[in-house]
């Protein structure tokens, strides 16, 4: 049997201790043992808001490091429950709007609830929530967003690891699932957006095929002569929350084409995937 058929047949606890132990080797009981900890939670709270609101500090460091300056039309594309959307509201310029979507909508209530809960009136008002598939926006507009965050839907191991029924029915058909979906959403994220514009693409997932695996596919498609696109440096934007001095914002490690925030060495932030991507030029031919 080869080694990738072996790998298929893998499920259940016993499955993804095997599959990732592998993966990950000897730094696997480690990432185990960060998991089982409390996290990094920390209050997120905008000035003049009802409520503050509770995130990881590796999900405020992504969104930090998606660039806004002169930016005017923003787009959160799978956006619930919403910590990113409000990261990005309250540092969006003036003159700016933000485009907030779910396909859920349960998720997408749940939403439109924490903007207009956790942010001031001023700024809520200019964030519109919405109910849609983003992997068929692209169908409707193209490059009409200059800055777009794409938090995919993930394998999500962290609380697989934590939830027995996900954990027992868990198996590498999962991963296959979920990059079809990625895909799916950036490939629709980066027809979105405008030439000139950046788009941030993040997961929660440990598995390489779902992060550095989904910038080479967008390589792959887009980027052959290496002139489409490029990717940016990791800088987080504090010029604009001066309100959340007290956060202590995680380090990260590089990958390939990104940057990584993994729990076992940043504290139990994490762990959280992210690439940021700046489009040169347009992905239509005339």
């Amino acid at each position: 049997m080869s080694r990738k058929s072996a790998k298929e047949k893998l499920s259940g606890a016993e499955g993804f201790e095997q599959y990732y132990s592998e993966l990950y080797g000897q730094r696997w009981p480690s990432l185990k043992a960060a998991f089982a900890g409390e996290g990094s939670a920390v209050e997120y709270h905008v000035t003049g808001a009802e409520q503050s609101y509770f995130l990881d500090s590796a999900s405020v460091l992504a969104a930090l490091c998606l660039p806004l300056e002169n930016a005017t039309d923003l787009l959160d594309l799978c956006a619930a429950p919403g910590g990113k959307t409000l990261v990005l509201a309250s540092r969006m310029p003036k003159n700016a709007t933000l485009s907030s979507n779910e396909r859920s909508p349960e998720r997408k209530h749940r939403l439109a609830k924490v903007v207009q809960t956790c942010l001031p009136p001023e700024i809520s008002e200019r964030v519109k929530t919405s109910c849609s598939d983003g992997a068929t926006w692209c169908t409707r507009q193209s490059e009409c967003f200059d800055r777009i965050l794409l938090d995919a839907p993930c394998s999500s191991e962290r609380h697989v690891i934590s939830d027995p029924k996900y954990l027992n029915n868990w198996s590498p058909s999962r991963i296959k699932t979920v990059t079809t979906e990625q895909w799916a959403l950036l490939s629709s994220a980066y027809r979105l957006l405008r030439p000139g514009g950046i788009l941030l693409y993040s997961t929660c997932a440990l598995c390489p095929q779902e992060n550095d695996g989904m910038i080479e596919r967008l390589y792959k498609k887009y980027n052959k002569d290496g002139t489409a696109f490029s990717l940016l440096e990791a800088e987080a934007d504090l010029s604009q929350i001066s309100d959340f001095t007290d956060i202590q914002l995680p380090g990260f490690e590089k990958t390939q084409y990104g940057y990584m925030i993994m729990p076992d060495n940043q504290k139990g932030a994490g762990p959280i995937f992210f690439s940021i991507i700046k489009k040169q030029k347009t992905c239509f031919t005339s």
